[in-house]
């Protein structure tokens, strides 16, 4: 095969136009990737996974995806042929997604675009996908004429859904449509499609939180569904293999310190099963790159929430009034097939008609106070650790710092220049891993944060983890309290140990030990959940309960003695220590988890005391502490040339 340079450099020059701008041919771009020497099963694997776009598109995802372990394997991807509205009612829909997303946060109507489900998810050979793509258009241009419009939409409501309706003489017209497609995709491309049985219907919420109903409902009564509607057949496709996975955005890029974990680069998609979230350590999740197709673990802080179609392909668009596409329509696919746009066609939002999608609101919502420089009432802070050693430089970190004769030797200026002695030696931060410089640097800040705005801390309390206990020593050395105030270390606030890997709990190092080390740490405290009272793997609701108890011994320790107390622990603390002392009942692990990894480091919120012991969120004395990435410099490498 000729080198990667020489392909590009006959693959962009070809810019080949659609038959028809409904329908993504791909036959004469096969034809190019034939006659540059792909094999024809990749050439079509990369048509398809790139909705035939162009050559181009077709050899940028091949190259990308040249270490993909699944490149060679026949698997077909899965299909959707999905009614998407346009014109005045899709701006309607796109008003009311973007609204509900503000006021109330995602549900799972929010995965999905506005649509109407016409069939279940079927099963293509890529082969066999142009014959798919040309019945569509094929029975598209059978109905024209016949297609009932404007569809009689009707609101129904409940509590836990809110759709429109399709009325049922129409809806079942909409299914002589979709079963006439059936029959044409076996008869031209030897598919089986089940048309949908149920009631047709546009969803506008389900899965919401009960208190979130009225809001949703007033929203969706405001939408006029008598609005012109040009209703448009298209067909999108996913990728089988993560059919039933978490769908994430990378928002920084990553470069792999071992060889088990995944480079991430900005814009590309990773999927994850939903148990991986729930299970990996903190820190750590595994996943696969939709851009590479390999998989490995990644920093979860590095990624964020995405849409479930946010990564399906494009296959065609088809009106059912004009044989041309609706308006920016035809511009797109133009766009596509002259190789403008780059990655796969996943639906983009603009062009398409739909409203982004892309605003979630913040998982706390917290109640502003202002002219106040110390709160007149009891304040409970929750903040998470610093920047640590086993995400910065991964897992394996401590063998990058070891000599020969096995002392600790930094090779990085984001390392610390020592570690404490441990009674297990060195392994034992393999568990427990220490901050980073900046992991310190970032504590500080906060501290400082605190004591510019006049703010003292009467009692802190922390996790064991010695990431947890450095964060909050260099807290008090910003607030320049660390002769003043000890340090209770208490087992209780650890993390859930779901996420510990391993059949143990990490050996941590002894009060008396970190004291003798020069941290701040009260060596005369008992803590209220002692060590031998962790248990390993222990349940999501074990774990909660254990939280929100040991948060209710440290506020009666705490009364009348002091008006503020700092807990220093993880990233899910600041959810699992507040959120019952307001009254609400628990998350559900899913939800919990998806809160936590919003999280970042020396992520900082503060609870005020209320009537009848209530407490509430409000707003925290410091301000948001933002950081980014900062890969390793070879200058060598870098600067060096021959």
């Amino acid at each position: 095969m000729a080198a990667k340079e020489d392909l590009q450099s006959k693959a962009t020059p070809r810019r080949l136009r659609h038959s028809r701008p409904g329908t993504v041919k791909q036959g004469p771009n096969l034809d190019v990737l034939l006659s540059m020497g792909f094999p024809k099963t990749k050439a079509l694997k990369a048509l398809v996974s790139t909705g035939g776009r162009s050559v181009q598109a077709a050899c940028d995802w091949l190259f990308s995806h040249v270490d993909d372990p699944f490149l060679n394997e026949p698997l077909p991807r899965e299909f959707v042929l999905y009614l998407r509205p346009s014109g005045p009612l899709l701006q309607q829909l796109s008003h009311f997604w973007q609204q509900s997303r503000l006021i109330c946060g995602k549900n799972k109507a929010h995965n999905i675009f506005p649509h109407i489900t016409l069939c279940q998810f079927f099963m293509c050979a890529d082969s066999k996908v142009e014959a798919l793509c040309e019945a569509l258009e094929s029975v598209v241009s059978q109905w024209r004429g016949r297609f009932p419009s404007p569809l009689p939409l009707e609101l129904y409501t409940s509590s836990s859904f809110i759709g429109l309706f399709v009325e049922e003489q129409v809806a079942e017209l909409l299914k002589k449509f979709a079963a006439d497609f059936a029959t044409e995709a076996a008869a031209q491309a030897d598919v089986h499609v089940e048309p949908h049985k149920k009631q047709l219907h546009v969803t506008l919420a389900y899965q919401f939180q009960t208190n979130h109903l009225s809001s949703l409902e007033k929203l969706a009564k405001g939408i006029e569904v008598s609005l012109g509607c040009d209703w448009l057949a298209v067909l999108f496709s996913r990728d089988i293999r993560f059919a039933n996975h978490e769908t994430l955005r990378v928002m920084y890029p990553y470069v792999p310190q071992n060889e088990d974990e995944l480079e991430l680069v900005p814009g590309d998609y990773i999927f994850v099963l939903p148990v991986e979230q729930g299970s990996t350590s903190e820190g750590w999740i595994y996943g696969t790159s939709l851009g590479t197709g390999l998989s490995g673990l990644l920093p979860e802080n590095y990624v964020d929430q995405a849409d479930e179609s946010d990564t399906w392909v494009f296959h065609g668009s088809h009106s059912f009034l004009s044989c041309n596409p609706p308006a920016g329509m035809a511009a797109l696919v133009n766009k596509a097939s002259d190789g403008l746009l780059d990655g796969p066609f996943i639906g983009d939002s603009s062009a398409m008609g739909q409203a982004p999608l892309g605003i979630v609101c913040q998982p706390m919502q917290v109640l502003r106070v202002f002219g106040q420089t110390k709160p007149p009432k009891r304040t409970l802070f929750v903040c998470r650790h610093g920047e640590r050693m086993d995400v910065v430089f991964g897992k394996h970190w401590l063998s990058q710092c070891l000599d020969a004769k096995g002392r600790y030797v930094r090779t990085n200026l984001n390392m610390p220049l020592s570690l404490l002695a441990r009674s297990g030696g060195y392994r034992d931060y393999e568990k427990d891993a220490p901050l980073t410089v900046f992991g310190s640097t970032q504590a500080r800040l906060v501290g400082e944060a605190l004591l510019e705005n006049n703010t003292t801390v009467d009692f802190v309390y922390c996790s064991p983890s010695l990431r947890c206990v450095q964060t909050a020593h260099n807290i008090l050395k910003g607030l320049q309290q660390e002769d003043r105030r000890r340090i209770r270390i208490e087992p209780g606030l650890f993390e859930w140990t779901k996420w510990v890997s391993g059949p143990s709990l990490p050996a941590w190092i002894p009060p008396t030990d970190l004291s003798a080390a020069g941290l701040s740490v009260d060596t005369t405290y008992r803590p209220h959940i002692p060590v031998s009272k962790l248990t390993v793997s222990e349940l999501y609701d074990t774990y909660i309960s254990r939280s929100f108890q040991v948060t209710e011994d440290i506020l009666a320790d705490c009364l009348n003695m002091g008006n503020t107390v700092l807990i220093v622990a993880h990233a899910s603390s600041l959810e699992a220590c507040t959120r019952q002392i307001q009254g609400l009942s628990p998350q559900n692990a899913k939800d919990f988890v998806q809160v936590v990894r919003k999280i970042p480091y020396l992520g900082f919120c503060a609870c005020e005391e209320g009537d009848a012991r209530l407490w509430r969120l409000v707003e925290p004395p410091v301000l948001p502490l933002t950081h980014g990435p900062n890969h390793s410099f070879s200058w060598r490498e870098t600067l060096l040339q021959d």
